[in-house]
């Protein structure tokens, strides 16, 4: 866009790794701060956030709004009559639909989205980790096995865990303690195992922790043979660069969905007691198997032949409203 003679200007909230993300990559940004927790917090937040941008906008003067399914920008979009284009993938994500999408212009889903949000709602053939993941945009690079310590030959599986904080993720659940430390000790006798997780964890899988920069982690998704945990936006990164994930979690996704019976790039599991136990054997199951790579990296090719380029669906989406 920025090549196209456009000004964009990025507002962030300071939430897991987007500012660092921002700042290592040179990009400017206002900071509308850390958010509130509990229901009440989260009110004084939205009031806090609509008037900040309310600020910012009326300084900006920008042509058009872009989120993913914030209610932020859309309230103040429709606030100001300024076209406001929202993109979701996570079903979910029920409270931020109702604060977002009465005040949206278009709410783009991917196609396999399992819900009908009404009028406003276009699909398009992708998933939203093509914007960043697509061979146009990402280029592996081989020296994170230096950094792992492995070559090119062995077998290396990331586990993640997530902290259920987000608004979201209230009231579902993912992987026990008990099974997060026995999928770690049968997945170690098959694979080197690195855990990626954004709590703390207890002091006997502390030991597994991935000590990376914290930018390669899609370097070290892309040469391991198996992601397996409860982040359904890892196990989508994961099939979008050819690796096989396990995901575990109450939730159900649309994406992650069409990725298992589609492609089989993507085994979901239930957070249940014994869809846990089957989801450690299926990982089982994908780490004996001989030349599994080059078959998944045939099927992630097949997902590419299928689906948009998401970047420049977004761009042209955009320009449609250039005039």
């Amino acid at each position: 866009m920025q090549e196209k003679g456009h000004k964009i200007l990025f507002v962030s909230r300071n939430k897991e790794m987007s500012h660092r993300l921002l700042n290592l990559y040179n990009i400017p940004f206002i900071d509308r701060g850390k958010g509130r927790d509990g229901k009440i917090g989260r009110l004084i937040y939205l009031a806090y956030a609509d008037l900040k941008l309310i600020q910012i906008s009326l300084k900006f003067k920008p042509d058009l709004f872009l989120n993913f399914l914030h209610p932020y920008p859309s309230q103040v979009a429709k606030l100001l009559g300024i076209p406001s284009l929202v993109f979701s993938d996570t079903e979910h994500a029920s409270l931020h639909h109702k604060l977002t999408v009465p005040f949206a212009t278009k709410v783009f889903t991917p196609s396999c989205y399992s819900i009908d949000l009404g009028e406003k709602q276009i699909r398009f053939n992708s998933f939203m980790e093509l914007s960043y993941l697509h061979p146009k945009y990402f280029t592996p690079n081989p020296e994170i096995l230096k950094l792992l310590n492995v070559n090119i030959l062995d077998k290396f599986v990331i586990v993640r865990f997530v902290s259920w904080n987000a608004v979201h993720d209230m009231g579902h659940s993912g992987i026990t303690l008990e099974n997060k430390k026995r999928a770690v000790l049968e997945l170690s006798k098959f694979a080197k195992v690195f855990i990626s997780s954004e709590g703390e964890l207890p002091e006997d899988l502390e030991k597994y922790r991935i000590r990376i920069p914290f930018d390669k982690i899609h370097d070290a998704l892309y040469y391991s043979s198996l992601l397996f945990g409860e982040s359904g936006t890892m196990a989508s990164e994961a099939a979008m660069l050819g690796t096989p994930s396990i995901f575990i979690n109450s939730n159900r996704l649309g994406y992650l969905d069409e990725q298992e019976h589609k492609y089989g790039l993507v085994s979901n599991f239930r957070a249940s007691k014994e869809d846990q136990e089957k989801a450690i054997n299926r990982a089982i199951e994908i780490l004996r198997e001989d030349r599994g790579k080059e078959r998944y990296n045939k099927l992630r090719e097949e997902l590419l032949i299928n689906c948009a380029d998401t970047t420049q669906f977004m761009v042209n989406e955009v320009l449609k409203y250039e005039q």
